[in-house]
């Protein structure tokens, strides 16, 4: 469709100038509300009813009233000044991080301790955006974040990519789960020697702490593999509850539901730990949503760190 060329004479200014002098009443008063001189806005009144090709307002009358002509206009686009003025607001609470989208992934070990907090801080504050948590493995998350299916991970460190910036914010100690009746749980602390690789339940291979015990030279052989294996943290736990086997797993992970009947136990003679890292692409820009978690993310880090 072909725009009327005296179309593009007429521009936001004329609007908000006329919708001024009606919500007014008063063409000193509109053109106070608006920063203007009163001369100023009077010319734009006047280009406006060049444009429309008749008067806007008597301004015979006292205070000026729309013309029947100038009231069908106001009426007509109030509406649309309206709309406009919600849409320049949203867009500047995005802009703001005030709204928008923020998707987050983790490990499931880092949710309660970590983010748990930190989402709940960011929600009081910015109730309007829409949050998801996507939990899985570090890999996962690392292709998520790369991708732009995610904002930001908090998972073990993933294969190094010139895609990602990985940045180490924490780090959690590996040790033995095990059954709260289990013999070895009467113990403070156990040794490698004590754990019947038979008993031990393995991660599947493509995690990020069986690699890190698969790699680790502390580790007897005989303790890096065996015929028991699990998808996800949360199946080998089940099975360590349920009386199964035993685990090595970071403690946060052992601890996730703080569960009675699992029993998170150190080994004195394996000095190993899995550290946490956030994840963030190397070559995007952060939505303001993203920038303002983020400083909701390392306030609780700084408030864990203080603690005792």
């Amino acid at each position: 469709m072909k725009i009327d060329s005296e179309n593009t004479n007429f521009n936001l200014r004329h609007l908000r100038a006329i919708h001024a002098i009606w919500a007014e009443g008063s063409f000193v008063r509109a053109a106070d509300r608006l920063g203007v001189v009163p001369s100023a806005l009077t010319e734009t009144v006047r280009q406006i009813e060049q444009i429309a090709g008749g008067a806007l307002f008597d301004r015979r009358s006292r205070p000026p009233a729309p013309t029947a002509l100038g009231l069908d206009f106001l009426n007509e686009t109030a509406p649309l000044l309206k709309a406009l003025d919600f849409s320049l607001a949203r867009l500047r609470d995005h802009a703001r991080g005030l709204r928008g989208v923020l998707r987050i992934g983790a490990a499931p070990s880092a949710i309660t301790p970590l983010l748990a907090p930190a989402i709940a801080a960011f929600r009081a504050e910015h109730p309007e955006v829409m949050l998801t948590l996507h939990d899985d493995v570090a890999e996962t998350l690392a292709e998520m974040v790369a991708d732009g299916r995610l904002d930001l991970a908090i998972a073990g460190r993933a294969r190094t990519s010139p895609e990602l910036v990985q940045t180490e914010i924490a780090a959690d100690p590996f040790g033995l789960a095990c059954a709260a009746d289990h013999p070895l749980a009467r113990s403070a602390q156990v040794h490698l020697a004590d754990i019947d690789p038979w008993q031990l339940i393995h991660l599947g291979t493509g995690t990020g702490s069986s690699r890190l015990l698969a790699t680790h030279p502390g580790l007897p052989e005989t303790l890096k593999s065996g015929p028991l294996r699990c998808h996800s943290t949360i199946a080998q736990l089940c099975l360590v509850r349920a009386g199964l086997g035993v685990a090595l797993l970071p403690r946060n992970a052992v601890l996730l539901f703080n569960d009675p009947q699992i029993t998170f136990l150190p080994v004195a003679d394996l000095i190993l730990e899995r550290k946490l890292y956030c994840v963030r692409a190397a070559h995007r820009t952060a939505s303001p949503v993203a920038v303002k978690f983020e400083q909701h993310f390392r306030n609780q880090l700084a408030f864990m760190e203080q603690r005792p």
